[in-house]
């Protein structure tokens, strides 16, 4: 296994010199994610001499105190093969190539005065990244406004990068992006989801458009349904906190699982220029349905097993409420009201404590138009299922019939596809690589923008206030999800794919 990710494609250019200036840079998105992906980017020589990065905190810290701190977490990540970012080793020289151009200060992102020290400190090109609570998002974007701190001159670039969540419904997406907007062009924010980074969604495009055979069948005429998961085994891992005011629904889906959802649903771009590409997904997102209760099932975990192990219910957890409504699951189905798609339903399901671990997409083909093999046993014939797996194992299976060896023509269903494992060199990744080189280069086409960002708010938000003050169905933990999202297909004669399957 290398030890850091390098780039396969000798023709990528570096990216151009800058200072990645990190707000919370004690925090843990700092040390789990951004520092593993500058490492890689370094070992694939993708970072220019000129590279820096400034962090700054509330915290006092010292360079060489957040330097040593920094160096002691990416060896942890050596012992811990179940870390987000395992590596046999640390290479001294790519991670030296880091380590050397690390400085922090001190700061207070509600203080004028931090912005002032930043603007004595910082010339050319800028990534600002807020790795910060949400509650700072606008804030500190406004402090860097207001010192001329995002001032493009000289040809240097500014730009920002803001995680999730981008607001907790509509109006409040729609508050935060007139904040900063106010502030700087649309053009300079980066409002990113590390789930683009992943190499495997970013391939849904490619299978999709780079295949012939794929592209003419992949709509209303030929697919039945599509079905998109998002399941975890884990349980909300002493993040009570910031899971009760949140919940599933909000924690995935108007960003994870609609990323997803654009990628195998959008219609073909023009061409892969960045706003190509996003005029697609944003068009895609604005023909949702906007759903409503009866096509949506909230869960939340109780008591049971996971692994062989008693785990406690939701509700038993740290910093939960004992009478939580907080959903855990959230099923939907959504209407897409565009040619290609009427008339097809979007199952989409995400939740924790469930019965396995699994991010994928299903599309299922509809049967045959002609009953040939009804007497050799066609009319049990399975139906064409092509599942795009993202993980835990990356890859793509497509369930077909074919006939049963014998004398007569009697059929049964196979399982074709490949795992990436088998044809390309696994190498220890986060999935913030691709996006923070993107950023760095200026190409912003796997990010979403402001009109996507409240396109994906108001598809949920009749069911985020229908849910405000509604009951919450029960699922043991362990299981498949509660019993009503079962339900919820089968009144349209359809099943979930089993989660333990393949």
């Amino acid at each position: 296994m290398p030890d850091a990710c390098v780039h396969d494609t000798p023709d990528t250019p570096q990216a151009p010199p800058c200072t990645l200036l990190i707000f919370g840079a004690g925090g843990d998105l700092t040390k789990r994610l951004l520092m593993p992906a500058l490492y890689n980017l370094a070992g694939g020589g993708l970072l220019a001499e000129g590279f820096s990065v400034l962090g700054v905190d509330h915290n006092p810290l010292t360079d060489e105190g957040w330097r040593d701190d920094l160096t002691g977490t990416m060896d942890s990540f050596t012992k811990d093969p179940s870390a987000e970012f395992h590596a046999e080793r640390i290479d001294p020289k790519p991670w030296g190539f880091i380590r050397d151009r690390l400085h922090v200060m001190q700061g207070d992102f509600a203080d004028e005065a931090t912005y002032r020290d930043l603007a004595d400190r910082l010339s050319g090109n800028v990534v600002f990244y807020l790795a910060v609570a949400a509650r700072f998002f606008g804030p500190v974007v406004e402090g860097l406004g207001k010192a001329g701190l995002l001032k493009q001159t000289d040809g240097a670039f500014r730009r920002v990068v803001i995680e999730k969540p981008f607001g907790s419904d509509l109006d409040s997406a729609k508050a935060l992006n007139k904040t900063i907007l106010a502030q700087a062009d649309e053009a300079q924010f980066y409002r990113i989801d590390h789930f683009l980074g992943k190499e495997t969604v970013q391939s849904i495009m490619a299978i999709r458009f780079a295949n012939g055979m794929l592209e003419p069948i992949w709509r209303r005429e030929y697919v039945d349904h599509i079905e998109i998961t998002a399941a975890e085994t884990i349980g909300v891992e002493e993040r009570g906190g910031f899971y009760e005011p949140t919940g599933a629904l909000r924690d995935m889906v108007p960003n994870h699982l609609f990323q997803l959802l654009c990628m195998v649903a959008m219609e073909p771009p023009n061409s892969f220029d960045a706003e190509a590409v996003r005029n697609e997904k944003a068009k895609l997102v604005q023909a949702i349905r906007p759903v409503t209760p009866e096509n949506a099932v909230r869960g939340q975990y109780s008591a049971g097993q996971e692994g062989g192990h008693a785990v406690p219910a939701y509700r038993d957890e740290p910093d939960v409420a004992k009478d939580s409504r907080t959903e855990t699951y959230a099923a939907l189905k959504l209407e897409i009201e565009n040619w290609r798609w009427a008339g097809v339903p979007f199952y989409l399901r995400t939740g924790k404590r469930m019965a396995g671990r699994r991010t994928e997409i299903a599309i299922h083909f509809k049967p045959p138009p002609f009953a040939l093999f009804r007497e050799a046993g066609g009319a049990d014939l399975a139906p064409n299922v092509m599942r795009l797996r993202i993980d835990p194992e990356p890859g793509s299976a497509t369930r077909i019939n074919v006939k049963r060896p014998g004398p007569q023509m009697h059929l049964a269903p196979v399982e074709t596809g490949f795992r990436y494992g088998d044809f390309f060199d696994p190498a220890p990744t986060v999935g913030y690589e691709t996006l923070l080189y993107d950023c760095m280069m200026g190409d912003p086409t796997l990010f979403q923008r402001a009109d996507s960002i409240e396109a994906s708010w108001a598809a949920v938000d009749p069911l985020l206030k229908a849910w405000k003050d509604a009951p919450v169905a029960s699922y043991v933990a362990g299981s498949p999800g509660p019993e009503e999202a079962d339900a919820l297909l089968a009144r349209d004669g359809r099943a979930w794919l089993p989660l333990d399957e393949g």
